[in-house]
């Protein structure tokens, strides 16, 4: 009788076994086909301030393999470093009627007239690490305030009364009227608040220059020989402040900021930049892909909804650098 039973009981177990299986086997996604059909033969166009750089660059990158592989189609328009060209290339692609614009500010004011009138032709409109006076459907970038904030902090610890040091700093900015400048000035200075230890000798302009930035830093040396350090707005310019600090031959504690490219761990490795904040292009592409699939399927009109994305920042100095710490182009592209 036992052996009946439990003959009865392997059975039953195989049964439901059997049917979990095939459950298991039947299951349907039901979002999956929906959204990749919202998704396919949709229209994207990137305006970048040039693709001449490694941030565009590595977006674009980004953008085009998800765009490949869901079946949207992205487009790109190079501003060319010309403002005048980026405000054509934007009043070109309103005419377009794409689904989604993806646009780099210059400064906060040049493309703001037309980014609302894409929104207001019914175009959805992501800006990418630079912003505009003009808040569109969407942001994802820098956090350029808890950028300024960091390195003024980083600027109190290394250069302040506990240092021992001369408390004597320098900032080499991008353009006065990039998102990027006028943001992390004023963070350093609320953070800077209070810190009379803490002396800015010089705040100027190096315009994304990098021969502008190492003659701003070679004439700042020579008149504060005692100075302890810069805040430079971005690791490309700023490889021009590293080589004016090495020339001189002084230990002067030079923090940057940028997309994460190979060069910002190659210029922590050999001494240009004490630490680079990183931006972490990779992460932004991520973050602009998902930005760009909610905003394909949203059924909300163009400006009904903004948000923001703000990157998280990552800090790369020789303390913290690890091999995933930096990315390179042509391992994005694949």
């Amino acid at each position: 009788m036992m052996i009946v039973k439990y003959a009865a009981a392997a059975v039953v177990a195989g049964i439901l076994s059997l049917g979990a299986a095939h459950a298991q086997e039947g299951m349907v996604d039901e979002l999956r086909q929906p959204t990749l059909d919202t998704l396919a033969g949709k229209k994207v166009i990137f305006v970048p301030m040039s693709m001449s750089f490694d941030l565009p660059e590595g977006w674009a990158a980004i953008m085009q393999k998800e765009a490949t592989r869901v079946g949207y189609t992205l487009d790109i328009r190079d501003a060319n470093w010309s403002t005048d060209t980026g405000t054509r290339a934007l009043t070109q692609a309103i005419t377009e009627k794409p689904d989604v614009i993806v646009v780099q500010n210059f400064d906060v004011a040049s493309y703001a007239r037309t980014l609302k009138k894409a929104e207001d032709s019914g175009i959805k409109v992501i800006q990418v690490n630079m912003k505009s006076s003009y808040q569109t459907d969407a942001f994802v970038g820098a956090d350029w305030y808890g950028i300024g904030q960091y390195a003024a902090n980083r600027m109190i610890e290394k250069c302040g009364k506990a240092s021992g040091k001369s408390g004597k700093i320098a900032i080499i900015q991008g353009p006065a009227t990039a998102a990027a400048s006028v943001y992390q000035l004023n963070a350093i200075s609320e953070t800077l608040k209070g810190h009379d230890d803490i002396k800015i000798v010089s705040s100027q302009t190096g315009d994304w220059d990098q021969s502008k930035a190492r003659g701003i830093a070679q004439t700042v040396i020579q008149q504060n020989p005692d100075l302890c350090g810069i805040i430079g707005f971005w690791d490309v310019m700023d490889a021009g402040t590293g080589a004016a600090i090495q020339e001189s031959g002084k230990d002067i504690y030079l923090i940057t900021s940028g997309g994460g490219n190979k060069t910002a761990c190659q210029g922590v490795e050999n001494g240009t930049f004490k630490e680079v904040i990183s931006y972490d292009v990779e992460g932004q592409g991520r973050d602009l892909n998902n930005a760009i699939k909610v905003l394909l399927q949203s059924k909300e009109a163009a400006g009904a909804v903004k948000f923001a994305l703000y990157t998280p920042n990552k800090i790369i100095s020789k303390d913290t650098m690890s091999t995933n710490s930096c990315w390179d182009l042509d391992q994005l592209k694949k």
